[in-house]
């Protein structure tokens, strides 16, 4: 049984950890409301830029001058996952789950017989997935994801690296798995293809619906138009990525932290209680050993 002196020093420095923990949960609060702001301005206009590339891409897609971004390399041999997780822990299963569905995925695509390519954006990420496809893994970006705030340019700095892979022809298709902001307690896990880009087909069928109400006129062709927006819609996609998953990361974090606290909380009162019990029955001991000796005397 522990001393009295012992159990002190434990409530105290498990006083002192509800502090922390409810200083990170602050801290967690005011970085979600802007990374919240940033993820849900980014989304429409990455939406839209994914409607426009459909509609644009749909007509092109099959013909031979199509660009390899869209249309594709004509293989599937080797595919790219990026995998987006946190710089920082304390955030619950935030980083482990985006770990897991990487492992699956990959799990799945080399049982289709593909040769799989890692990027890792986050420390945690390539530090959970070193140890069994470490082999894998051949580029990481740090210091992106814990910016107090996601530049554009960083998205583009990560598209670069897969178009110059995919340009030299060292890989065939790309995605990236992050974590899709839901609310303040709630996440999906969400793949998104990026090369080639995917256009879902109630596109298509809008798009032939548009063409029997209306003609447009390219300038210049579309080919040239998709030449120069592939890339940019490349770097949208992986910057909506980005948002998503920091915003994801805060309120992960937030939880996290807001459980941790309420458990010291919890503990305390345990120990203060088991505290006082054992007090009092050293007092108790004492009164009765006082009594005992007044009697024998």
């Amino acid at each position: 049984m522990p001393s009295l002196k012992d159990l002190r020093n434990r409530i105290n420095s498990v006083k002192q950890t509800r502090k922390i923990t409810s200083a990170m949960k602050l801290v967690a609060s005011s970085k979600l409301k802007r990374a919240q702001e940033q993820a849900e301005q980014a989304r429409p206009f990455a939406e839209r830029m994914s409607a426009m590339l459909a509609n644009l891409g749909a007509a092109v897609r099959d013909m031979p001058e199509a660009p390899p971004l869209l249309a594709g390399t004509g293989k599937d041999e080797v595919h790219l996952l990026i995998v987006a997780t946190a710089d920082k822990g304390l955030c619950g299963g935030f980083n482990s789950s985006i770990a897991r569905g990487a492992r699956r995925r990959v799990q799945a695509l080399r049982a289709d017989g593909k040769q799989v390519k890692i990027i890792c954006v986050g420390r945690k990420g390539r530090d959970l997935l070193r140890r069994d496809l470490g082999d894998l893994i051949e580029a990481y970006v740090g210091d992106v994801v814990s910016k107090k705030k996601l530049e554009y340019a960083d998205a583009e700095k990560i598209a670069t690296m897969v178009t110059d892979r995919f340009e030299a022809g060292t890989i065939d298709s790309c995605s990236i798995v992050y974590n899709r902001f839901k609310s303040v307690i709630s996440s999906e896990l969400t793949f998104k293809p990026l090369v080639p880009v995917d256009l879902p087909e109630a596109t298509e069928a809008a798009v032939e619906d548009n063409e029997a109400k209306a003609l447009y006129t390219f300038e210049p062709e579309e080919e040239v138009i998709l030449q120069r927006l592939l890339p940019t819609n490349l770097a949208v996609q992986i910057y909506r990525a980005l948002l998503e998953n920091a915003a994801s990361e805060q309120g992960a974090r937030m939880a996290a932290m807001d459980s941790a606290t309420r458990n010291a909380g919890e503990m305390i009162k345990k120990l203060t209680l088991s505290y006082n019990r054992q007090r009092q029955a050293a007092i108790t001991k004492e009164l009765i050993e006082i009594v005992s000796g007044a009697e024998a005397v």
